[in-house]
């Protein structure tokens, strides 16, 4: 126990190196931006204000996420997903796997629980005993079930999820723009070091005896050299050390984050997290890659919130509890605007005997197309089924209409197709 206890402690204490890393290489280049280049390099008084209040501005807000991204701690189920403590008893002395699985099903019934495992089995984890909510996972370096897991990652230490995605996002978007203003800073400063080293080594003395006009001219070239009042070069090589290795440094990480920027802004236009993007979910209706994709502002607004204030500053601001997400496609039952919808109606008509209208409610991205057939029983064939309504429902954005073209090409595509191949069948079971 003591041994384990010790290593558990170590284990701790060098998860937070990669942490330390990062902080060290982040003060140095404030120092090597700050001192070296701005406040000795630089030597227009109005250049040196414009540079350091931009790069201030993104230090601070590069720094401030990066705080959010280490300090969030990851958020767990709440407590209605835990097993009570009979249940867990009940589970454990259980001995049959069809028996749990059942169990674990009548349990998930009162839970807003959609995904499955891989053989369709409801997501139980063994350690947490609880039932996992949607993209939910156990995350073996925190010990513990994190809501909507992304991932862990080592640079800041900490499991990233539902409470904290977006601050990692604005860390790395922070990051790559930090390290972009520092590399074309810089650059102008790094030119002009090569030329002054290009400079000095063409105009090498040689061991002639130079008159009295050459040794002058010699000695004013190093004085320029030396000084750089006039030009504006580097006026030290430690300086010049400085400025090179700033600019390796912030084009080095720039390349490095910017793909890692890049392919989490294609995960969040589809409204993934790293696990599902490896793993596809599974549904109670099967696996779905896009169960989730509500579309792309949809998708946006699902890590970043409504309001389009809150976007740039790491303040949380994601919709819901992380417990349940809306899904691209849900059934009549589960969508709320279709909760009081009666399918059937049925009409009495003496001279035409008896009619039912079917209503098709068909739930789209944005749109909620509405779809109203007529089906006569009796008096004519009962495959002709007549369209005699057909309306589509912005949902997303009520002001909004859907142009024409839309409406006349999703009318002639369900029409010739589902109508002619499914509904033609089922108005014959219908007699």
């Amino acid at each position: 126990m003591a041994l384990s206890g010790g290593l558990r402690c170590c284990r701790r204490v060098l998860s937070w190196v990669p942490v330390l890393v990062i902080v060290l290489v982040v003060l140095w280049s404030y120092y090597a931006y700050v001192f070296e280049l701005c406040l000795v390099t630089v030597l227009s008084p109005a250049e040196k204000v414009i540079y350091l209040i931009l790069y201030h501005a993104i230090f601070v807000f590069f720094a401030w996420t990066y705080w959010k991204s280490i300090f969030t701690l990851p958020q767990q189920p709440n407590q209605k997903f835990h097993l009570s403590y009979t249940d867990k008893e009940r589970y454990k002395n259980e001995e049959r796997p069809e028996v749990q699985k059942q169990m674990l099903v009548d349990m998930a019934k009162k839970l807003p629980v959609y995904t499955r495992t891989g053989s369709g089995a409801v997501r139980f984890c063994d350690r947490c005993h609880l039932i996992k909510p949607d993209r939910c996972h156990h995350c073996s370096v925190c010990a513990m079930c994190v809501l909507k897991m992304d991932h862990h990652c080592p640079w800041v230490n900490n499991c990233i999820g539902f409470s904290n995605y977006k601050f990692f996002l604005q860390f790395l978007a922070y990051s790559v723009l930090y390290c972009l203003y520092i590399a074309t800073t810089v650059f102008s400063y790094f030119i002009k070091y090569w030329r002054t080293m290009l400079a000095l080594t063409s105009q090498r003395p040689t061991s002639i005896c130079l008159p009295s006009t050459g040794t002058k001219g010699l000695l004013h070239r190093m004085r320029n050299t030396v000084h750089f009042t006039s030009a504006g070069e580097l006026p030290s090589v430690r300086s010049k050390f400085h400025v090179l290795f700033l600019l390796f440094v912030a084009c080095m990480f720039f390349v490095s984050l910017v793909i890692l920027f890049g392919y989490h802004c294609w995960l969040v236009s589809r409204n993934k997290t790293t696990l599902e993007a490896f793993c596809t979910p599974v549904f109670t209706s099967g696996p779905e890659k896009n169960g989730f994709n509500l579309g792309f502002i949809k998708n946006i607004q699902q890590v970043f919130g409504d309001n389009k204030k809150f976007w740039l500053i790491p303040i949380g601001s994601s919709p819901g509890d992380g417990h349940s997400f809306p899904m691209r496609s849900m059934n009549e039952s589960q969508n709320p605007l279709l909760a009081n919808e009666e399918p059937w109606e049925d009409n009495e008509d003496d001279s035409q005997g008896l009619s039912r209208r079917l209503v098709i409610t068909c739930c789209g991205v944005r749109n909620i197309a509405v779809f109203t057939f007529s089906v006569s029983l009796t008096g004519e064939p009962p495959s002709l089924m007549r369209l005699t309504d057909f309306n589509i429902e912005n949902h997303s954005n009520p002001q909004t209409k859907s142009p024409f073209w839309i409406d006349s090409f999703a009318v002639w595509v369900f029409h010739h197709t589902l109508v002619v191949q499914i509904f033609q069948d089922f108005a014959n079971l219908l007699c």
